[in-house]
Order: C-alpha cells, then structure tokens, then sequence
C-alpha cells in the first residue's frame, strides 16, 4: 500500500433484505469502516439495498464512479436469491463465467464435503474479467474487478477478506483520532468546537454527547491524518475547556 497525501475514498454497499427487515443486524459496516481507516481510505458513504437486480446495478454504477473504491457485501452465496454477482456483471455490462480458479479451490474444499453441487458451483460464478479475494474460512472466494470488491455477506468470512486485502490497496495516511471527554453540554462548548477546528485546518472535531450518572456529558473525537496536528489541536481542545472551568477527561469518558 502506497501512502501519499491525497485522500482516498470508499464507498459500501450492504445488500440483503434480511438487513432491510431488521432479520439481522448489520455487522459488516463498522468492521469495513475501521479496516479502510488503517489502509488509508475514507469510507464516504454507506448504502443498504434490496435483494433487487436493478436496485444493485443502480448503487454499483452511482458509486464506483465517485469513489476510489466499492465494497459490497451479501448475496454470494449458493442459493437462488444470491444474485449480486448477476447484478454486478449487469452493472459492468459483462457476462457472468464460472471462475475455473474458484472451481478449483471449491472443488478441494468440498471434497470431503459431499462434492460440488450445483449449488455450490453457483459459488465460483464472478463476472468475467475478475480476480479472486481468498477466503481461508469456507473455500468461496470474494471478487474483485477493477475497483469493486465483491465480498460475503457473514461478518466473520468478510473479516476474513478484509484481512487478505490488507496493504493490497493504494491509499492515504491513516486518519488518527483522539478523544477528550467532558462533563458538559455540547450547547457550553459549542463555539470552543467551532474556533479549536477553525483554528487546526487539517483537523475535525466530532461531538458525540450522552447522558449519564444524573447529568449531561460529551466525548470530543479529534482526527487527522498528521500526529503533530492532531496533539496540537488536542492540546488546544483541553486547554480552552480548562479556561472555562471544564474538567477534561483524556481518553474520553
């Protein structure tokens, strides 16, 4: 992974009605987002759709073309209602082919597993011109063509993924954060914010307020991609809450 000064952008799309109808709960976007931020990439916008061809094609082609990169998850699996690589080899405007590498590593893998079915074999359809993300958990590969990462939709098979992308894509500095927690309403310090991020041009303050122990409190999120601007604007954020009497809690609260 190339780092440089420019920033790098990613977009995710969530496919599945079981996320839509509450079924199940998404636990891919959070992982995705902590992932792209160590590579160097901003996750920019995140898109849940339906199990539906023309909704699929429509976010595919709305957001690899705004973005650096576009992850999906869902809907790579065995079944008939797993259509997202159809709807991304519409997308492309590619046919969809039977990968033989991913023939090759279902067929090892299902062996002793009963063998390849022809359900299993939907597993090694990618549109063609793809290369192939290994996954060390159940043999399926994700997909990868051009800018577009095709990955499952089960959290743990996703992380997988992600950990055999890792450093295989170009991108930024790191975003760095730190965070400063308060006892205090956003509404007291709401001008501190303002001038503190005014003042440090290559950071952004995040207020992220919660109420507890009987009593209204906040967590301040500093980020940037340099280390010296980032302690500096921290150090400023403790200092202008000290000056007003506000006790602050490194680390966050």
């Amino acid at each position: 992974m190339a780092e440089s000064s420019r920033i790098y952008t990613a977009a995710l799309i969530v496919i599945g009605d079981e996320i839509l109808s509450g079924r199940t709960h998404d636990k891919n976007i959070a992982q995705v987002a902590s992932w792209l931020q160590v590579q160097g990439i901003r996750l920019k916008e995140v898109r849940v759709v339906a199990d539906d061809t023309p909704a699929i094609v429509e976010a595919v082609n709305n957001l690899r073309v705004r973005n650096d990169y576009l992850f999906t998850t869902g809907g790579i699996g065995p079944t008939h209602d797993d259509i997202t690589v159809d709807a991304i080899a519409e997308a492309l405007q590619v046919p969809v082919v039977v990968h033989p590498e991913a023939r090759a590593i279902l067929e090892t893998y299902y062996d002793t597993r009963g063998g390849l079915t022809e359900a299993r074999l939907r597993m090694a359809r990618t549109p063609q011109g793809a290369s192939l993300i290994p996954n060390r958990y159940t043999g399926a590969p994700g997909i990868r063509y051009d800018n577009i990462f095709i990955m499952a939709g089960v959290p743990s098979i996703t992380a997988g993924m992600l950990d055999a992308l890792s450093g295989e894509l170009e991108g930024g500095a790191p975003l760095l954060s730190e965070t400063v927690g308060c006892w205090v309403g956003e509404s007291e310090v709401a001008e501190l914010l303002r001038q503190t991020e005014k003042s440090h041009e290559t950071c952004q303050i995040g207020s992220y307020p919660f109420w507890g122990e009987g009593r209204t409190g906040a967590n301040f999120v500093i980020r940037s991609v340099s280390a010296q601007d980032l302690a500096a604007c921290t150090r400023a954020l403790v200092l202008g809450l000290e000056a007003l009497g506000k006790a602050a809690v490194p680390g966050g609260i």
